[in-house]
């Protein structure tokens, strides 16, 4: 189903919108974590929805994962889906995690670069 400029448009403000309240509210509780992306084809959409969870370091990242974190990120990243009226089977399989650290080295900190490769 194609969509129209406009829905594509719509879609993406309530996700940028309900991103953006999951990413503060992970900020104040998960150390190292820093900011959040995501990344869509809307010729495919929602399937190629990716939430890109970044943290400052890669021990930041792996610590976090450890430590049970990776839960939590997908559970807001799930709510902040449903209140964009963004419709997922299973929000995981749409989570991702880096760091600032792990782009810089293999992108130069190019993250539209890192973003756009298949990972």
């Amino acid at each position: 189903m194609s969509l129209s400029k406009a829905n594509q448009a719509k879609i993406e403000r309530r996700l940028v919108k309900a991103l953006t309240i999951a990413c503060e509210k992970a900020k104040d509780e998960i150390p190292g974590f820093v900011w959040l992306t995501h990344t869509v084809n809307y010729e495919a959409f929602p399937a190629s929805l990716k939430v890109v969870w970044v943290f400052d370091t890669k021990d930041s990242k792996d610590f976090a994962l450890a430590d049970g974190e990776a839960h939590f990120m997908v559970e807001l990243t799930d709510k902040a889906l449903t209140e964009a009226d963004v419709r997922v089977r299973n929000a995981a399989t749409h989570v991702y995690y880096d760091s600032e650290e792990e782009c810089q080295r293999a992108c130069g900190g190019n993250w539209p670069k890192r973003l756009s490769s298949k990972r």
